[in-house]
């Protein structure tokens, strides 16, 4: 892809019950809180702000209305794609994080040292990866130069995705922190492919000034 200046906005969706009480959702069909609403409702005011040109969202119920709050700021289509869900983790998904722990103790474990792990049976990080990120590169090939894509999706799919876009190794992902509800992190195209400009931001990015950029 040419350096045409575009960006993505890799969006985690709002609170929902299952953040609040720390269970894994995994790809668990789970709706937004009236907190979580509020928080899609406040960050689409920010986000709509940066002129987005296309809005594609997991088809989950958290990821879709929080989409559709930015839907509604700026009148654009949500495409709805079944590729950006989270990462399906079999018998974890629903349990909390101590019951993950006292249950599936070993596989955890492995798992935060960065082995390839199927969590309750379920995905690797890489398969997530290999099924959102060409969504992702999909979408921004449509974009006009200087375009923004915002992605509506979920903590796990981001991170994989964006670990991926940055050419970084898989074992390396963990070193991208995790984003809270509605937060965001933004890609932009250099000279050598996709950059990390913003990280879990949830305010309006400012123009990098100095010698860094």
């Amino acid at each position: 892809m040419s350096n045409r200046g575009c960006r993505i906005i890799l969006w985690r969706h709002g609170q929902t019950a299952w953040n609040l009480e720390r269970r894994f959702q995994g790809s668990t069909d789970i709706e937004l809180t009236e907190t979580g609403i509020a928080q899609a409702r406040r960050a689409a005011r920010l986000l709509a702000s940066l002129k987005p040109d296309a809005i594609v969202a997991s088809d989950l119920k958290r990821a879709a209305a929080t989409a559709g709050e930015l839907a509604a700021v700026t009148g654009l289509p949500v495409t709805y794609e079944e590729g950006l869900q989270e990462t399906y983790a079999g018998k974890w998904q629903g349990l909390t994080h101590e019951e993950i722990i006292a249950r599936f103790g070993d596989q955890y474990a492995a798992w935060k040292r960065g082995e390839p792990v199927r969590r309750g049976g379920g995905e690797l990080e890489t398969e997530v990866a290999d099924r959102a990120a060409p969504i992702v590169l999909g979408h921004a090939e449509k974009l006009p130069d200087n375009g923004t894509l915002v992605v509506v999706s979920h903590g796990g799919t981001i991170r994989t995705t964006i670990g991926r876009l940055l050419g970084l190794d898989s074992h390396h992902w963990e070193g991208l922190g995790g984003l809270s509800n509605c937060c965001w992190s933004v890609l932009g195209q250099g000279a050598r492919g996709w950059r990390l400009l913003e990280h879990n931001a949830g305010t309006l990015p400012e123009p990098v000034l100095g010698d860094d950029d």
